[in-house]
């Protein structure tokens, strides 16, 4: 008899490419035990329109020009729209995003297709969050039964025991729109963060790098071309030469969830003051009445642990081998 095989994991992905976003969707488009359905882009790390037209492209050089993707909400729930150009470029990917995709956008908002596809396939969908969660939130709104709907959300986001990288305390995808993180983490959701905690373990040195750059496949090519701005920001802070990839660290734990330890713990989000964005937990090894978090929010897993050097070694695989290898 044949080996058995794995059943297919489907994805959704919510995205905001962004340079470590394309790496991600670049690794899931090698994987084939991992369908991309489709995909929503949202603002965060560039204006909602670019995200999209990038996220076009990432398909396209992935062989994947059948995937649909539909434009998301182009301004937070209540803020004003940040972006983050000075990471990723201005237009995203480095300065390198080359020629717009011949395909067009999906008449549909990302948050309808989301809301579409949960319900045509409820149960088998997983929902990967590498942006800021306001697309997640509409969705929420027209669907209320959507935690029911979708297999499962994996969301990279949030900062528990390591600062924050907007502010002090507040990691991007939290910081760029709060009240919709808060909407999504209260809401009941099957749900996985993977934190900065654990993506800031995801280090590519310059020789991991140039391992990519040497390779031939169109994947490492691209994945390349566009990290001149993203590796220039973080060789700065860090003194030394490589980049953190936070999105594709979270792609390959929803691959394979063995990769982290989890702890479950209620999520809350900072609404106001300075520490506005803040994702906040109670870690205190004892009850009291009153002091912690005041809802019955179910609880969220949150990685605690991570095989980065695993991780990593299938970023690399993924994104160096031919096709035709895989």
């Amino acid at each position: 008899m044949p080996p058995a095989t794995s059943p297919r994991l489907s994805v959704v992905i919510d995205t905001d490419p962004g340079v470590d976003d394309a790496w991600a969707i670049l690794f899931l488009a090698a994987q084939p035990d991992i369908e991309i359905v489709a995909v929503g882009a949202a603002h965060g790390n560039v204006p909602t329109a670019v995200a999209a037209a990038n996220a076009l492209r990432v398909l396209d050089v992935a062989g994947l020009d059948h995937v649909p993707v539909a434009v998301g909400h182009p301004t937070p729930l209540q803020q004003s729209l940040q972006t983050s150009e000075f990471v990723h470029g201005d237009d995203g990917l480095g300065g390198n995003a080359g020629p717009a995709s011949p395909r067009r956008t999906s008449p549909e908002t990302a948050a309808e297709q989301l809301v579409r596809l949960a319900r045509q396939r409820p149960g088998e969908l997983t929902l990967l969050a590498l942006a800021p969660l306001t697309n997640i939130a509409l969705a929420l709104r027209m669907e209320p039964g959507l935690p029911r709907l979708l297999r499962r959300v994996v969301v990279m986001g949030g900062a528990f025991r390591v600062p924050g990288n907007v502010t002090a305390w507040a990691e991007a995808n939290s910081a760029h729109d709060p009240e919709a993180a808060e909407e999504v983490l209260r809401a009941g959701f099957d749900l996985t963060m993977v934190p900065l905690d654990m993506t800031e373990h995801a280090w590519a040195d310059d020789i991991w790098l140039k391992r990519i750059a040497d390779a031939a496949t169109p994947a490492a090519r691209f994945a390349s071309s566009v990290l001149d701005t993203y590796v220039a920001l973080y060789s700065n802070a860090r003194g030394t030469a490589g980049c953190v990839l936070h999105d594709p660290l979270a792609a390959a734990i929803m691959a394979d969830e063995s990769l982290a330890t989890y702890e479950e713990y209620q999520v809350m989000v900072e609404l106001a003051g300075h520490t506005r964005g803040a994702t906040l937990l109670d870690d205190r090894k004892f009850d009291i009445p009153q002091g912690g978090i005041p809802d019955q929010r179910p609880p969220v897993r949150i990685a605690a642990t991570v095989d980065a050097a695993t991780a990593m070694d299938r970023i690399h695989r993924a994104l160096v081998t031919p096709e035709a290898d895989r």
